[in-house]
């Protein structure tokens, strides 16, 4: 009996210690909710309920009033568009009126008031004054002139008128006087209202081409702003490009220049200057460039007879006299020197004049200072005396100086 009990629970307590454990799904899940974020943080999907008719009409309810936001930003486009076009019908009308009403003898001015009132004859005599010869620059220059006083006196008469385009290409070679005939052109400009301030702003391949990514563009906007309002003149226009070199950064500030000439014409005028050939080589690879310029001045090279006239104006400017005898010698050296390589034109004739001013003032200092002539005293003739020996020692030095060396004399 005892030994039978003793079995059976023996058997129960196998069974029991031996049977698979009571599940519990919180133990053995993940995530007690199949749909918890994992992150932790509120789900970007949309959670609501696709079968909800209330969302679903939050949802249209939206749509519409987009289409309702559209369609009414076009209405108002339409109605500008429109208001727009009825105040030009207006003002057309009225111009018409006030063109077919004007008495046909309505005083407009005349041509001299228009050129002396705004001050432009005061800049074309000044033009004459300054620059020797250049007789068909001057005669380009007058026509640009005329074209502007005939507009404004159009425009004070009613007419229809636009600003004609201002950009000028300057071709010659150096010292024929470029940047003199555009400081005056900035002026004449000025004073008949076509640019605010006039002024000239001069620019290089380096004033506007930066040296890695990035540094051209603000180069040459900047330069851009210094100008406005006035003229910029890029000086030897043809380095901005690089056939060569298809990475060269020229061709940004190129487009730069190119957007503004066609965008803010009515606020800034550009000129480029340089070689004739080399110019015309620029164009042919910047097509576009050639055709927003309107104005093409080519300047030749001065005479002898000219470089000489230009001297006697030099030292007028400077406050000396030039003996009659030293004019043949200072023009033989002009004609040896343009035979030399490196000839500047009016350039030349600067430092020809900065050298015979030293030789004047050591030919004084030896007279007065050294010798002791007239006791010391010198006067006013003196100081202010070229003579033929200071040209001639110029010309002596071509002369005798070696070949290779001439280019330096």
């Amino acid at each position: 009996m005892k030994l039978s009990f003793a079995v059976s629970f023996l058997c129960v307590a196998a069974t029991t210690a031996f049977a698979p454990a009571p599940s519990n799904s919180a133990s053995t899940q993940l995530f007690a909710d199949s749909n918890q974020n994992v992150f932790g943080t509120k789900s970007l999907e949309w959670e609501g309920n696709e079968n909800d008719p209330s969302a679903k009409t939050v949802r249209l309810r939206d749509r519409l009033n987009e289409a309702d936001t559209e369609r009414r930003k076009a209405e108002e486009e339409a109605d500008r568009r429109e208001r727009a076009a009825e105040i030009a019908r207006e003002e057309r009308l009225a111009k018409i009126k006030y063109m077919t009403d004007m008495p046909d003898d309505t005083p407009a001015g005349t041509v001299d008031e228009f050129m002396f009132k705004e001050g432009v004859q005061d800049q074309l005599d000044k033009l004459d004054n300054e620059l020797v010869g250049l007789v068909p620059v001057k005669q380009r220059v007058k026509e640009i002139a005329a074209l502007l006083v005939l507009d404004k006196m159009r425009r004070k008469l009613g007419f229809e008128t636009a600003v004609p385009s201002l950009h000028m290409c300057f071709t010659g070679a150096p010292g024929t006087g470029k940047t003199t005939v555009a400081v005056r052109m900035g002026q004449i400009l000025a004073k008949m209202g076509y640019s605010r301030r006039g002024h000239v702003v001069l620019a290089t391949r380096d004033d506007l081409v930066g040296q890695y990514v990035g540094h051209t563009a603000p180069k040459t906007k900047e330069m851009i702003k210094k100008a406005m309002g006035g003229l910029l003149l890029v000086d030897e226009a043809y380095y901005l490009y690089n056939a060569a070199n298809d990475r060269d950064y020229g061709q940004e500030s190129i487009e730069i220049l190119l957007n503004v000439m066609e965008t803010q014409q009515d606020d800034l005028v550009v000129a480029l200057a340089g070689y004739k050939d080399r110019m015309d080589t620029f164009f042919s690879y910047i097509p576009g460039m050639m055709s927003r310029i309107g104005n093409h001045i080519n300047f030749p090279n001065y005479s002898a007879d000219e470089l000489v006239a230009i001297a006697g104006v030099m030292s007028d400017q400077l406050e000396y006299d030039i003996d009659q005898s030293a004019y043949p010698v200072f023009k033989s050296y002009i004609e040896k020197r343009m035979e030399l390589p490196f000839f500047s034109n009016a350039r030349t004739v600067r430092n020809a004049m900065d050298r015979a001013r030293m030789n004047s003032a050591i030919r004084t200092f030896e007279r007065f200072a050294i010798q002791g002539e007239n006791g010391g005293v010198c006067t006013v003739e003196d100081l202010k005396a070229i003579t033929a020996s200071d040209f001639q020692i110029l010309l002596d030095d071509i002369v005798n100086a070696d070949l290779d060396k001439r280019i330096f004399a």
